[in-house]
């Protein structure tokens, strides 16, 4: 189910769900291609077992949420967003992102050059938007724009065209940035949260392409979420094992597939359209089915669910929230 619910036995890392990122989306903004925008989803509204919803706060204030972006295709980091909330006070929440670059960007902390300030967070249906120059801001509440048939893919990939994300919430980080902050060749993007402990910034989760964490249990789950692309080929082999087993790959066929996953990061040229795996991911791509022709080695290619409906046209583009959801 997308990159939801990575922490053990379906829950949250660190119990925290707040800390749990989804989703990652980046693609060149409508009818202006010298922008780009990057969204990253965190914080599942629905808790799975026992069903119930999360905490209304959106953001974690001893958290920091990070769009990481390699340009030179390393798989480390040559440039950073950083987003650090407030605590949630009277029904209100504040942002502030600032931009990092070189190794600094590559490196673990909150610092670099601030973009915005105190940004006002969303948290109802209206989007509250914050311009900054050649760069836009959104961070909130909204209807999450994963679409994927979960119950089918448990039940042996039987699938009925459920959508399980239909009426559930994420909260989104949506960045609008010039295309000169990322350079005219491609690059590579991830997403990452970071919980602060005892002066210190502890990774939580992290990742680019959807669905990576069903390939792991247990310590090698761990050990992924809290390491760095650049480091990725250790997985292969952990991955290689994954697929021969649920869709019947030949040993080395199974490697092939383990690459085109590794390392997690998305692969972005800002100079052309988006389309999921090839060319970043827009929010109406079907990462879902991809990522299902992938695990059953092509014996199936749909959960015969498609995007959602409230996307808006304009910044921020995710859609409004779900009342009660």
């Amino acid at each position: 189910m997308s990159h939801h619910y990575s922490g053990p036995g379906f829950g949250f890392p660190r119990g925290d769900a707040r800390l749990d990122f989804t989703d990652l989306y980046v693609f060149p903004k409508p009818r202006n291609a010298s922008k780009s925008i990057l969204v990253m989803n965190v914080h599942p509204s629905a808790v799975v077992n026992p069903p119930g919803p999360t905490t209304a706060e959106p953001f974690a204030p001893e958290a920091l949420y990070e769009f990481k972006i390699d340009r030179d295709g390393d798989a480390v980091a040559d440039i950073a967003y950083r987003v650090r909330f407030s605590a949630l006070e009277g029904g209100s929440q504040t942002a502030t992102l600032r931009r990092a670059a070189g190794a600094q960007a590559a490196g673990t902390d909150d610092g670099g050059q601030a973009i915005v300030d105190r940004a006002p967070v969303s948290v109802g249906r209206d989007a509250r938007v914050t311009n900054a120059g050649e760069y836009r801001f959104f961070a909130g509440w909204r209807s999450d724009p994963f679409f994927f048939d979960v119950q089918g893919m448990l039940n042996n990939q039987q699938f009925t065209g459920n959508d399980f994300f239909a009426d559930k919430n994420v909260c989104s980080i949506v960045l609008e940035v010039p295309n000169s902050d990322l350079g005219a060749q491609r690059v590579s993007v991830w997403a990452r949260t970071l919980i602060g402990v005892a002066e210190n910034w502890i990774q939580t989760d992290r990742g680019a392409l959807p669905a990576q964490a069903v390939f792991l249990v247990g310590t090698e789950r761990d050990a992924y979420l809290t390491g760095q692309p650049a480091d990725d080929g250790r997985f292969i082999s952990v991955f290689a094992h994954a697929l021969e087993h649920t869709g019947g790959y030949a040993p080395e066929e199974a490697r092939r597939a383990a690459r085109t996953l590794l390392p997690d990061v998305l692969s972005y040229d800002p100079t052309r359209p988006a389309s999921f795996p090839s060319n970043g991911r827009t929010l109406t791509d079907d990462a879902g089915d991809a990522f299902v022709a992938i695990f059953t080695n092509g014996k199936m290619t749909e959960d015969k669910v498609g995007p959602h409906s409230d996307l808006l046209r304009e910044f921020p583009y995710v859609g409004p929230p779900h009342k009660g959801a």
